[in-house]
């Protein structure tokens, strides 16, 4: 199993172009999982049918594993089921049929536009760090993208004449976003000034570096939401995923077309974006004081 584990792995990394956090999440769970086939003497993947699957959900319930891990880590043995099946490993798919448990469906945390912008607007723009924070926050909250798409990107990727990046998503697929005269200044004094100092004399195309030169990580930009999230006094556990939610949340918000945040969040399908339909408490309170007959100020015609 060890060996056939290894060359798994390497199909997502290489022919799936499966995304780092894809490729830990799949390892980690099927390490769970093969650590349970061997606690019940399950050796060989030909003997695993659709009863040591049943066992194995019954499991992890005993576990106390929420819904969404337990559907993760079907999802993980389903998609080792189709590898095995393409090279001819094994004959039968015994998760093909095995259902997932329906998850909750909950609305994504987000920041209000004052969170927001007073996080953005924290760094210390007069030394070379606080550029490139600056400037990334606000790339981050002007483009909606994820984590690894921004760490990822290189200064030839934005185009500053038209405000477009260029951005090579899931299964590297290309797709454009855009950005704001805020962010279109940060970036701006931060390639002009900050960036300079930061390598010095190396040599990247790297856009967001650290103190060495090298490319930043993403676990650079959590730890920067959590110093800024803390500097402003904001409690919440902030997440550049959360800042993807308030992207597409507030452009919602403002009345953009849900297939426009479809597109600008590089989402594949609609039902993916849909979830951001929601709206805030203060934009529902808005619509509902201006839509409503009978919410409306008092005219002096008409009221109750």
């Amino acid at each position: 199993m060890q060996e056939l584990f290894v060359k798994y792995r390497n199909y997502l990394e290489v022919e799936k172009n499966a995304s780092r956090y894809t490729v830990r999440n799949y390892t980690t769970d099927l390490t769970d999982f093969f650590v349970f086939l061997r606690s019940r003497g399950t050796l060989s993947l030909r003997d695993i049918d659709r009863n040591v699957l049943r066992d194995y959900l019954a499991d992890l319930m005993e576990r106390e594993f929420v819904k969404r891990s337990i559907a993760r880590k079907l999802s993980a043995v389903r998609s080792l089921f189709r590898y095995l099946i393409r090279e001819e490993l094994v004959q039968t798919n015994p998760v093909k049929n095995t259902t997932s448990p329906r998850l909750d469906r909950r609305l994504p945390e987000f920041l209000t536009a004052d969170e927001m912008a007073r996080i953005i607007e924290s760094p210390d723009i007069s030394n070379p760090f606080g550029q490139r924070d600056r400037a990334l926050l606000e790339l981050l909250y002007a483009s909606g993208l994820r984590v690894s798409e921004l760490v990822g990107l290189n200064v030839e990727n934005v185009d500053m004449d038209t405000r477009e990046i260029r951005v090579w998503g899931k299964g590297s697929k290309e797709r454009i976003t855009l950005m704001g005269e805020p962010a279109l200044k940060a970036l701006q004094a931060y390639l002009t000034e900050g960036r300079q100092s930061l390598f010095g004399k190396k040599a990247t195309n790297a856009l967001f570096i650290n103190r060495y030169g090298t490319r930043l990580t993403e676990r650079s930009v959590q730890e920067l939401l959590d110093k800024y999230a803390q500097a402003v006094g904001i409690a919440k556990k902030i997440h550049p995923h959360m800042v993807r939610h308030t992207f597409a949340t507030h452009l919602l918000d403002g009345g953009a077309d849900l297939r426009v945040v479809q597109e600008l969040l590089g989402h594949a399908s609609l039902s993916s974006t849909q979830i951001y339909t929601h709206v805030s408490k203060s934009q529902a309170r808005k619509v509902y004081m201006s839509s409503h007959p009978l919410a409306k100020e008092s005219n002096g015609e008409g009221n109750r």
